[in-house]
């Protein structure tokens, strides 16, 4: 039995960060609304969003600077509720989350008192915590933490009210917990000693990947990493508390970067790349018996891409999470690619691409002639027909016969990238891993999901079982 209803049966998804949808306004209000009805529309049950915690000045949603607070460029302005016409169900969201909400928009102040610079470089009293200081900063920006105390209250009510409105038309909200957070972030503030930190608070070690097929140096993220024996002594207080309040907003949770609490690869603050970094241990097992004895039942997916060695694949499987499948990775030519559809389980999620991919079109049309043959050969493509996904267009068409392989697969979930849905080539691509500047800015246009291209989805989600 699944540990989630979105895994109980067949079902299928879109994969967009509300930040992406068309509108003047911010995401949570009509605009995700419209996307919820066209979902519902086209046969899919699940939407799957990215981070929603609020973001740094490149605006990735995996550099967060809580885990715990949402976004505010997301709350709807026109349709925010007011605190002082609902005093009793603000005064109950900010007792409710008082553990985490008064640590968090302290740090947002004092971040905008002192120009945004990190908190390791505000004054000593500051930066180490000291009691008088704290209650003295308190006092005097009480005005602004009143306000950003109201945007989280903004923010958890209109997301609950949207995630309501698309239960109501047969909609899961799928979510994403990155496994790291921003250097200068609420938690490396308030929560040091859970993290591998300098005497002055700037990280020892920083996260990254080695050398994998989106980066020839590897990727070093720069994101501090956990403290893995403070974690143990107080019995994984810190994950418990962030992936409950995860689950609190979602039902289904991906786990970024899965393999890293198995292993994970810790760089040197001062190294230039991430090919100086190495292997170390990470308490994978235990921490997810802690998580299981307090939550129950884990309704997790795990994002294990990239180096998976037999120590994560066990994690994964000892605790009965599906794994991820990315069908743009299965053609190496090797039989026992795991990303190959005839090798899938079906406890899996399928994926054309990810957010970190290429679309599948762009994908397709830089490959070179014999990858692009063998791609032909598996998914009935040809490589003159690189327009798709409308209504009539021809099955051989790129991207839908990627799409199609998704939806006929064997996997419990298959999720498509809205870009894939509709047809966009490498302009529309959201991340390039390992770069920063122009990453996170496509938006998707007013009007692109039309009613006959829901029509057309409809039709393919019945034909394969995914309409619930």
């Amino acid at each position: 039995m699944s540990a989630s209803p979105v895994l109980d049966r067949r079902r299928s998804g879109a994969l967009v960060h509300p930040a992406a949808l068309p509108g003047e306004h911010g995401a949570f209000g009509r605009a995700a609304r419209s996307f919820v009805d066209w979902l519902a529309s086209a046969g899919f049950s699940v939407w799957q969003v990215l981070p929603l915690g609020p973001v740094g000045a490149d605006s990735s949603p995996y550099w967060v600077r809580s885990d715990q607070a949402g976004n505010p460029l997301l709350i709807d302005r026109s349709e925010a509720p007011n605190a002082e016409q609902s005093r009793v169900a603000f005064e109950d969201f900010c007792g409710a989350q008082q553990s985490w909400l008064d640590d968090y928009v302290l740090f947002a102040a004092l971040s905008r008192a002192h120009d945004a610079a990190p908190w390791w470089t505000w004054p000593q009293p500051l930066r180490e915590r000291h009691p008088d200081a704290l209650r003295e900063a308190a006092a005097r920006f009480e005005p602004q933490l009143h306000a950003l105390r109201v945007e989280q209250w903004q923010f958890d009510s209109q997301w609950s009210a949207l995630r309501e409105y698309a239960h109501e038309r047969g909609v899961r909200m799928y979510g994403d917990l990155p496994i790291y957070l921003a250097p200068d972030s609420a938690a490396t503030w308030s929560q040091r000693a859970q993290f591998q930190l300098g005497a002055d608070g700037s990280p020892k070690l920083l996260a990254g990947v080695p050398p994998d097929y989106f980066a020839a140096d590897g990727q070093l993220w720069g994101n501090p990493l956990y403290d893995w024996e403070q974690a143990r002594r107080d019995g994984f207080a810190f994950w418990r508390t962030r992936v409950a309040r995860a689950l609190q907003r979602f039902d289904l949770l991906r786990l970024d970067h899965f393999r890293g609490l198995a292993g994970y690869w810790a760089v040197p603050a001062q190294a230039r790349t991430a090919r100086e970094g190495q292997w170390l241990p990470a308490p994978g097992e235990t921490l997810f018996t802690a998580l299981t004895a307090t939550l129950g039942a884990l309704p997790l997916v795990a994002e294990d891409l990239g180096v998976i060695t037999p120590d994560v694949v066990a994690l994964r499987r000892a605790f009965d999470l599906p794994g991820m499948r990315v069908l743009q990775f299965g053609f190496d030519g090797a039989a026992d690619n795991p990303h190959l559809a005839y090798n899938f389980t079906q406890r899996t999620v399928v994926y054309t691409g990810t957010h970190d991919n290429d679309t599948s079109l762009g994908w397709y049309r830089s490959l070179d002639p014999a990858t692009a043959l063998r791609v032909d050969s598996y998914v009935g493509a040809t490589q003159r027909a690189t327009s798709g996904a409308v209504a009539g267009s021809s099955a051989s068409a790129m991207p839908e016969a990627l799409v199609r392989l998704a939806l006929a697969s064997v996997a419990v979930l298959a999720v498509v990238p809205v870009q894939d849905l509709l047809s966009l080539g490498t302009e529309s691509r959201y991340n390039v891993p390992g770069t920063v500047g122009e990453n996170w800015r496509w938006r998707m246009g007013e009007g692109a999901l039309t009613a006959g291209l829901a029509a057309h989805y409809r039709k393919l989600n019945d034909a394969f079982g995914r309409i619930p």
